[in-house]
């Protein structure tokens, strides 16, 4: 099992359940996907990231194919993007 998880910084955060739709609008929709949570932050602290996005996949290249799918691209992050100040990664 590969996971991807990916915190988000928004530029403002009262689009945090927006964020979290197009987030979630994933499900069932890219083969490759087998696990999907997303969260929004609560804590609100200085160093809180507004969304947080939990993925995992059977492997690697699974979700190297995810990154460049036609929904991932043409709709998560053509509408996600306008909403970003920043995000961080990491991949296990």
């Amino acid at each position: 099992m590969f996971t991807h998880i990916v915190m988000f910084k928004l530029k403002d955060r009262q689009e945090a359940e927006k964020a979290r739709d197009i987030l979630l609008s994933m499900e069932g929709k890219i083969d490759e996907l087998k696990y999907l949570e997303v969260g929004v932050d609560t804590v609100h602290s200085e160093r809180s990231y507004d969304v947080i996005l939990i993925t995992k996949f059977d492997s690697k290249e699974d979700m190297d194919r995810y990154q460049v799918s036609d929904y991932h691209v043409n709709y998560v992050l053509k509408n996600l993007k306008p909403l970003l100040e920043g995000s961080v990664a990491g991949d296990y």
